[in-house]
Formats: structure tokens, C-alpha cells, sequence
């Protein structure tokens, strides 16, 4: 469609990507969905801004890939579907363009040049996000590349063959307007921080558990000697424990979840509106753009006799 290739993408060198954490949760619904409990990896389109070498991806969807696994270089996507897709995206928010594409990977593979080079048709510099569904480490699970073209003193022309990767940030680390996108990124930064210390927390919590049971069963089954120092020492952290039984903290941990879920509630609401908002300006827009084709004066070519 004409559509997708004649929006205005900066063709800039790339520096950052940032990955909003809706897309993530996307891309692993789809994986879910196609190839979970299967080496097949699953491939979709990226949506966003593109501004002075930063990439904003904000949203994605689906697209139908196969691939053969013994011979790298027989590949299908569906590119038609694609187009169709955006065009529908297109008529909800006109601000999102075509910024690259993800894979779930895990890795590279031999033919992504080549599927990178089909969306090389929709964007000037398109994006590769490798996103991996199933992570062993904490961090995000996530790896870009853009396409460099390496010159090299040879015989055969000079091809685009190599592939530079670059740092993926969830949210930017600095919220320097006082703009609701801003607000956003940064209470998502500080989130993510926060759940990042939580979880790092919980795994040395589990780990000291873990280390304290292999302790008790070894003495239990005689193969270490019986320290009382050790003993008053658990017998003080049990007696630490609060009495979940009490009525008063019970009634306190259900005023504090109803709080948070009244946060949660608030945010949805907001967030549905202002999403109305945007489709109504979007469809305002789109009428414009509607209006200002059909004023045009239509050349009509004149025929003269001989």
C-alpha cells in the first residue's frame, strides 16, 4: 500500500531503542500462542516514533513467518497481510509509523539480513528487536540491531552485511518535561526499579531458606553435629514472624490491596479515555486529510485537433 511507503521516517544513525513493556508482554502472547514447546520463533512489526537517533517503540503485531529449518534461505512473510494491518492501525493512530521489526529468536539467524531487507521497503533504517521469551537472568530480555553497510576491498561489489547491535532501555532514565508521556516514562522507570530490587530481594531470601533446609535436613539425618547456637538463632527469626491470625493486620493488608486496586482502577480509566481522545483526533485528522485530497483540483488533459 502507498500508505506505509511514503511516511516520513529520520534515516539517522540509531543510538537508543526504547521498548515500552506492552510491546514485550505482546510479542510473548504471541509467542504463546504459535510456538510455545517449539524451536519456531515467531516474527511481528514494530510501531513507534523515530527522533533524533532514538527509536520509541510503542506498539506491535503479528505477522504470519515460516521458515525452513535445514535450508536458512526459504523463507515466507506475509507482507500483504502486513500492509493491511498497518493500514487498520493507520485509521486508529496516524502518529505510529513503521520503526523495524522483533523476532523471539533467541539469537540471530542467517536469513534475518534478508527479512531485514524487505522492511528496508517501509522504514529507511528499520530496527531488529531480538526478543527472548524465555530469559535465564534478570535484565531485559531484549537485544536491537540496525543494518551498517561495510565497504570492503574486494573484487565484488560492497554488500550490507553486517549487523550492529544496540543497548535496549525500557523506559529513559531522565524525565525532563513536564508532559504526561514523560510523567509515564519516568513512574515506569522508577517501577521497574523497584520490582528489579524486590525480585533480586526474594532470590537471596529464597536462597538463605534453601541454605538454612539443607542445613536441618543434614543434621536430621546425622551427617552434621547439633549446634544450639545456630538453633537460637532460627528459633529468634521465627519468633520475628508476625501472627498473621490477628484481625487488626488483616483488616490492614485488605485496606492496603484495596487502595492499590483502587490506583489500578483509576489508571485504567484515565487510560481509556485518553486513548478516546486520541482515536476521535485521529479520525478528526483523517476527515482533514480527507477533505484537503478531494479539494484538489484534478487535471484534465486537453486534446487539440489537428
Amino acid at each position: 500500500m502507498d500508505v506505509i511507503k511514503t511516511q516520513q521516517i529520520s534515516a539517522r544513525t540509531i543510538e537508543k531503542v526504547i521498548v515500552h513493556p506492552l510491546v514485550l508482554l505482546s510479542i510473548v502472547d504471541h509467542y504463546n500462542r504459535v510456538a510455545k514447546d517449539s524451536r519456531k520463533r515467531v516474527v511481528g512489526v514494530l510501531l513507534g516514533n523515530s527522533s533524533r537517533g532514538t527509536v520509541d517503540v510503542t506498539n506491535s503485531y503479528a505477522v504470519p513467518f515460516e521458515e525452513d529449518d535445514k535450508d536458512p534461505s526459504i523463507w515466507f512473510l506475509d507482507h500483504n497481510y502486513h500492509e493491511s494491518m498497518f493500514h487498520m492501525f493507520k485509521r486508529i493512530n496516524a502518529k505510529e509509523h513503521v520503526v523495524g521489526w522483533y523476532s523471539t529468536g533467541p539469537k540471530l539467524r542467517e536469513n534475518d539480513l534478508d527479512v531485514h531487507a524487505l522492511f528496508n521497503g517501509y522504514v529507511p533504517n528499520p530496527v531488529l528487536v531480538i526478543i527472548d521469551v524465555q530469559p535465564k537472568e534478570l535484565g531485559i530480555p531484549t537485544k536491537a540491531y540496525y543494518a551498517v553497510e561495510e565497504v570492503k576491498e574486494v573484487k565484488h561489489p560492497p554488500t550490507c552485511n553486517h549487523i550492529t547491535c544496540l543497548n535496549v532501555q525500557m523506559l529513559p532514565r531522565k524525565a525532563s518535561k513536564c508532559s504526561y508521556t514523560c510523567l509515564q516514562k519516568f513512574l515506569l522507570t522508577k517501577w521497574r526499579k523497584l520490582v528489579t530490587a524486590k525480585l533480586t530481594a526474594l532470590k537471596g531470601l529464597d536462597a538463605r531458606l534453601r541454605e538454612i533446609r539443607s542445613y536441618l535436613d543434614l543434621v536430621i539425618e546425622g551427617k552434621l553435629p547439633l549446634n544450639h547456637e545456630i538453633l537460637y538463632h532460627l528459633q529468634d527469626v521465627f519468633n520475628l514472624l508476625p501472627n498473621l491470625n490477628v484481625n487488626e493486620l488483616v483488616k490492614a493488608f485488605s485496606v492496603k490491596t484495596n487502595d492499590m486496586m483502587l490506583v489500578i482502577y483509576l489508571s485504567s480509566l484515565i487510560r481509556s479515555v485518553i486513548a478516546l481522545h486520541n482515536l476521535i483526533s485521529n479520525k478528526l485528522l483523517n476527515k482533514e486529510h480527507e477533505k484537503a485530497e478531494d479539494s484538489k483540483p484534478v487535471d484534465i488533459p486537453v486534446t487539440t485537433g489537428s
